[in-house]
């Protein structure tokens, strides 16, 4: 069994149940200016290969100021939605709560930093991590490997020593690159993703806690 001595945890849809409202958001927004966007569209391309919705706008037809501003009123309409929505998923405080302490712990997430600073600020999760990245500390964001190397590096552990706890195949795909050992935990809107490169597929993150087994 490996031993572990550090977590890097994805946020959205890992942490927190925030995918739904990210794709309704983006959906809301983008029907504003007449473009459609489904829910097999999201899920297959950015939930999967981390494309943006903003791409459908483009194909429409849109202009880069056009753009600028649709990924605005999305923003604005996802942070409302977050104020009011935004929910821990299933087993998550217990996981932390039994790993705090005993384990370096962090977030790799692709998020804004004012979002991920909302998502933080309504569930009171920021206290378990030692350190978080968002997009803004990193010049490329999941799927590339960027992300998860600077956290390893920050760790200061062998890479073998990192596991790395996504929902999405992009995440895992991110994390794999990075060289780490790679859980999944699908969710609702991720189950059809491949996650075939994946050391491991998990039902919930309470699962984790059995490779500590010194926590029993």
């Amino acid at each position: 069994m490996p031993h572990f001595k550090a977590i890097f945890w994805d946020s959205d849809g890992t942490l927190v149940d925030t995918e739904f409202l990210y794709f309704q958001s983006s959906k809301m927004t983008l029907a504003e200016a007449g473009i459609s966007l489904s829910e097999n569209w999201y899920i297959n391309e950015t939930l999967k290969k981390g494309t943006s919705v903003f791409e459908l706008a483009r194909q429409a037809g849109k202009g880069e100021s056009d753009i600028a501003r649709l990924r605005h009123l999305r923003n604005t309409v996802y942070r409302k939605n977050l104020l009011s929505k935004v929910t821990i998923l299933d087993g998550v405080v217990e996981t932390l709560e039994g790993l705090y302490g005993k384990v370096l712990m962090a977030v790799v997430t692709s998020a804004i930093p004012d979002e991920f600073d909302l998502i933080m600020q309504k569930t009171g999760l920021r206290k378990y991590f030692d350190f978080v990245l968002t997009s803004g500390d990193v010049s490329r964001v999941k799927p590339d490997p960027e992300p998860y190397l600077t956290a390893w590096k920050m760790s200061g552990f062998k890479k073998e020593e990192c596991l790395a706890v996504e929902d999405t195949e992009r995440g895992v795909v991110a994390a794999k690159a990075a060289g780490l050992v790679c859980f999944a935990c699908p969710q609702k809107l991720t189950r059809t993703n491949d996650f075939s490169a994946a050391d491991r597929t998990i039902a919930n993150v309470r699962e984790i806690l059995n490779y500590f087994p010194s926590l029993h």
